[in-house]
């Protein structure tokens, strides 16, 4: 695909429109997350609808996807333009579900924080936090305790 010089935008004008640091831009594109042509010299250049894509990874970070969930739902969204209703609509209704669960986490998470965290309640036998000679760190590495089951580290 072969964008016109007055749509493209140099690696600088990317981060700088984008928020994005240059490196990170970079790692994007060796993910298939983003593509840049290359001109003779070799600089890169990125269509201008390419901040959209940049937009949408950074929405499905902020929703808790990975950076390859992110290139897999976007493997589905059309590269060379901006989506449809109908071509975004089975994404947001994906990242609906992952969201709901993100504010039942964040809730039953500050529901503890607000219980537990320098109370000085001295319920050792009920916190959330309390754990007498590391019998958490026998299940694996991480948080155990207020972290969904899905998050820990196994």
């Amino acid at each position: 695909m072969t964008v016109p010089p007055r749509d493209r935008l140099t690696i600088g004008e990317l981060a700088a429109r984008s928020g994005i640091a240059h490196s990170a831009l970079r790692y994007y594109e060796d993910l298939g997350l983003i593509h840049a042509e290359r001109t003779a010299g070799g600089r890169r250049h990125y269509a201008r609808q390419t901040l959209r894509r940049l937009a949408f990874i950074k929405a499905a970070q902020t929703v808790g996807l990975s950076l390859e969930e992110a290139r897999d739902a976007m493997a589905d969204l059309p590269a060379d333009r901006s989506p449809t209703l109908a071509e975004w609509r089975p994404v947001a209704t994906a990242w609906q579900s992952r969201i709901d669960e993100q504010i039942a986490d964040l809730q039953r998470l500050r529901n503890h924080l607000t219980g537990c965290v320098g109370c000085g309640c001295l319920s050792l036998g009920r916190c959330a936090l309390y754990n007498p000679h590391d019998v958490q760190g026998q299940e694996g590495p991480g948080a155990r305790r207020l972290l969904p089951k899905r998050e820990r580290v196994s």
